[in-house]
């Protein structure tokens, strides 16, 4: 299924059989996925993101990991619409292995782990919680920008 985000790109959201996995009970489970275009300096799409990700979370079964799976999203998106003058996607997979988002945008500069200041208002903290929050996330270089990711597993507390 395909909608159009309000002030964004389309948003798609849907399954993949392609990621089925076996659901513990003998049969499979398929992905659920959400894909959004996010339009080069549009901050409203940060509460849609969100919003959208908590639609695609009621199919995942670590409801409280969902507040984590936000924030870092928040975080990734915010990242990608501030520091790289671009537009993004933001993809969102909950399969059987648990939770991937990932933002891509077309800037070739990798984001910045950096300590805080104290005196520093609430900037420069978003890759120091996806570092501290995520059970993995990277960066993967495209031959026209990156992605930034992160992945919360089923199994993790």
């Amino acid at each position: 299924m395909t909608m159009q985000a309000r002030g964004g790109g389309p948003v798609a959201v849907g399954t993949s059989p392609a990621d089925a996995g076996d659901d513990g009970t003998g049969g499979t489970r398929e992905a659920q996925r959400l894909r959004r275009e996010l339009v080069r300096a549009d901050l409203a799409a940060v509460p849609e993101a969100r919003r959208e990700l908590r639609a695609l979370l009621r199919h995942w079964d670590r409801p409280d990991r969902s507040d984590i799976a936000e924030l870092l999203t928040s975080e990734l998106v915010t990242n990608a619409l501030v520091h790289t003058d671009d537009d993004a996607v933001l993809t969102a997979v909950v399969s059987p292995r648990g939770l991937r988002v990932e933002v891509r945008d077309f800037v070739a500069r990798g984001p910045r782990v950096r300590a805080p200041e104290p005196e520093e208002d609430t900037n420069g903290r978003g890759m120091v919680l996806v570092q501290s929050l995520a059970d993995a996330w990277g960066v993967r270089a495209h031959d026209v920008g990156k992605s930034v990711w992160f992945e919360l597993g089923t199994e993790a507390a």
